[in-house]
């Protein structure tokens, strides 16, 4: 029998031809329901093998089943009555709760919106934990436990560590499994990370500052201790490192398994909004944990002990491990919830129905080797799963576009508030605050609105790829901003000789006549503003005597400072502890510019995802988003930092001198700066450019027959892409 052509409901179901159902109708009583015909019960899904609603009512989330499945006239149906159980075919436990323990009162949260909320709480903590706290905390936790800054990378890149050894197990077992237990695990885990991460704190004594003789004025006691004696408290870095291996463990099923299951479970073309809405949370976590984490640095370690130092002083460690505390504990809760959520949500078969496959075809028709439904459930499918993912083409290249983009990503978020610093002289608190203002709405906007576009415009796997090629070129075009830079702010011995003539490029003279006499020491950089507007390297290199404090703003003010004129009268000058401030009037340009080049960059990565998960079979999703995660830790995140790292550093004017050996560097060269960082973004974007151009032309979309109008169309009803319309155009054209 035929069904209407034209029933509408929340969800868009619309038919392009009459559906007709030649199966048999099941045998009396197994549907709790009376159907006019057999069409109708096998349309509400009695007869579907993969899971329906077994009793007198819709499911919770199927407001479309009333179109299709007539009910009793005038009779209003509750979404949740008593005693209502939701189960699949195949007997499988719809109901959200733990166990045998299914209260009804928290059915109400047994939907897509309910999963996302707290999906987004579990990457919102994440990403506040592993991308704000541990940066925010880095230095202190070096200076609490005498770490070195090789140490303390090798805790920085133990997360991605741990996730590139998980993900291939993660997502090839845990996308064929029950997904939420999976992902309610690894917060469980994350949290346990969390708080063991904190754990050095309460298990080594308190922390005494070291009292240091008073440095800096000419003819003060300069010496500075150079030899100390390993501390036994650095061994504590490997109770950081498993800490932040269990973060690594715990986050790997959010980014794989979480964006299936919300996939699966929403309808095709909400999916992208979802997802975005998802990855903007996990954004906007490290903008809050860089905030609430620098409040807590302002605390003391040892909260309640008076102290006679501040924030300022260099042997200041302030309270890093409350934030971690706080973050273990709310992801063990939020795990609870996350594991009572049942396999599929209930009214999500429809949209499995719904959807047509827009999976890469293989010329030798081996894709179809996924669509067994006992494919990948046991190790032996592995091998034959990656050969398959490595076969398709589209997936390679999204794969490589995607490790390109992120070592952009992971390259600017570690030196770009480094750049502002240097390009605007602004102390780092001030650069970080600016970065903060350009990536909470660039990025975050931009993640939303790539999502918002996929939706906006019912974009299929083609145009979505072509979307991608678009930001990624309008990023490529704002890179060339950087042929653009600040001037160095003039530095005596540094960049101009203290009479201020020009100085030999790669030579140092920090002494000079005027200092000859106090014995300043170069491990001691305390950058100082004179009064005639020129940087000192500190206010001993400066000739100052005296010291005394601005009541305006607290800075201490030097004196008597033998290497500064002043001005008018004759004499030795002042100055002021700090950088002097930049008046570069093409802040605004590079500051616009650099927002353009984050929004776009940010702008294509739910797109790019989305492309993943259509050019792939369903069977393989979860499993494809490990591989790529591990061809993006790898080729992107983990190596990005170290080759923006190693650019920047050509540029660096004067290093750090640490008792004769080389350390950080203290002043960059802005113009080589700026034409490194060019250098930098041009090879990568026009690399990823070239990758998702390349993966546009590979891909080879499904046989019209299997779209919507053609016989497949009643199987597969994925109408929804084109609504009131009678055929679906070519993919290529969308």
């Amino acid at each position: 029998m035929a069904m209407p052509q034209n029933s509408t409901g929340e969800n868009g179901f619309c038919f392009a031809q009459t559906l007709n159902f030649s199966r048999p109708s099941p045998p009396p009583g197994e549907a709790g329901r009376t159907f006019n015909n057999p069409s109708e019960q096998e349309a509400c899904g009695t007869s579907l093998s993969n899971g329906t609603v077994s009793s007198g009512a819709a499911s919770p989330s199927d407001s479309c089943a009333e179109p299709l499945c007539s009910t009793t006239p005038g009779k209003e149906e509750t979404q949740f009555d008593e005693g209502i159980k939701y189960v699949s075919a195949e007997g499988e436990e719809l109901a959200c709760g733990w166990g045998g323990f299914t209260p009804g009162c928290i059915q109400l949260f047994n939907t897509s919106k309910g999963v996302l909320f707290f999906l987004c709480v579990a990457s919102f903590l994440q990403g506040m934990t592993v991308n704000g706290f541990i940066n925010t905390v880095i230095t202190s936790i070096e200076r609490r436990f005498d770490l070195r800054s090789y140490q303390s990378g090798l805790i920085a890149s133990s997360y991605d560590i741990a996730a590139c050894i998980c993900l291939t197990f993660v997502s090839y077992f845990g996308g064929n499994g029950h997904k939420p237990r999976w992902l309610g695990w690894g917060v469980l885990v994350m949290g346990l990370g969390s708080l063991l991460f904190a754990l050095p704190h309460f298990t080594t004594g308190q922390y005494k500052a070291r009292s240091a003789a008073e440095v800096g004025i000419c003819g003060g006691n300069q010496s500075l201790p150079c030899a100390q004696a390993a501390s036994s408290l650095s061994s504590y870095r490997f109770v950081f490192m498993l800490g932040q291996f269990l973060h690594g463990m715990g986050a790997t099923p959010l980014y794989t398994l979480g964006v299936t299951y919300l996939d699966e479970n929403v309808k095709t073309n909400y999916s992208p909004v979802y997802i975005a809405v998802f990855y903007t949370a996990a954004i906007l976590g490290p903008a809050a944990g860089y905030l609430v984490g620098g409040m807590f640095l302002n605390i003391y370690t040892e909260i309640g002990r008076e102290i006679n130092i501040t924030p300022e002083n260099t042997l200041w460690v302030g309270a890093w491990w409350i934030g971690f505390l706080g973050a273990g504990a709310a992801s063990l809760l939020i795990s609870i919830p996350i594991l009572g959520y049942p396999q599929r949500l209930p009214g999500s078969q429809r949209y499995i129905i719904m959807r047509v496959s827009e999976a890469h075809q293989l010329k030798d028709g081996s894709h179809k080797k996924a669509s067994d439904p006992d494919f990948g459930k046991t190790v032996k499918d592995l091998p034959r799963s990656v050969l398959l993912l490595l076969k398709n083409p589209t997936f390679i290249f999204l794969c490589l576009a995607g490790a390109t983009e992120a070592t952009l990503i992971a390259g600017m978020s570690t030196f770009g508030p480094k750049f502002l610093e240097s390009q605007f002289s602004l102390s780092a608190s001030e650069a970080a605050t600016f970065f903060g203002y350009l990536v909470v709405p660039a990025g975050g906007g931009g993640t939303f609105l790539g999502g918002f576009l996929v939706n906006k415009f019912k974009l299929r796997c083609s145009g979505i790829i072509k979307l991608c090629l678009l930001c990624t070129v309008s990023s490529l075009l704002a890179v060339f901003i950087f042929f653009i830079h600040c001037p160095n702010m003039p530095m005596a011995g540094v960049t101009q000789m203290y009479e201020g003539s020009a100085l030999p490029g790669g030579h140092l003279n920090l002494t000079a006549a005027c200092n000859a006499e106090c014995g300043c020491l170069q491990e001691t950089y305390s950058p100082v503003c004179g009064s005639d507007d020129i940087m000192y390297y500190s206010p001993c290199h400066a000739g100052c005597k005296k010291v005394s404090e601005n009541l305006r703003n607290g800075k201490k003010v030097y004196h008597e400072c033998s290497c500064i004129e002043k001005t008018f009268l004759p004499g030795p000058g002042d100055a002021e502890a700090g950088k002097c401030t930049s008046s570069c009037a093409k802040r605004p340009l590079l500051l616009f510019f650099m927002f353009v080049v984050i929004l776009f960059t940010f702008l294509s990565s739910i797109p790019a995802l989305m492309a993943t998960l259509r050019c792939v079979s369903d069977r393989q999703k979860s499993f494809a988003l490990g591989i790529q995660w591990i061809v993006v830790r790898t080729l992107g995140g983990i190596p990005g930092p170290i080759a923006f790292g190693s650019m920047i550093d050509k540029s660096c004017l004067l290093w750090q001198d640490q008792c004769g050996e080389q350390g950080s560097c203290y002043v960059y060269q802005n113009s080589a700066m700026s034409r490194y960082t060019l250098i930098a973004g041009l090879v990568y974007k026009v690399l990823g450019t070239t990758f998702f151009f390349v993966a546009c032309l590979l891909y080879k979309p499904p046989p019209p027959e299997s779209a919507p109008g053609s016989s497949d169309a009643s199987e597969n009803g994925n109408c929804d892409l084109q609504e009131h319309k009678p055929s679906l155009p070519a993919e290529e054209d969308i």
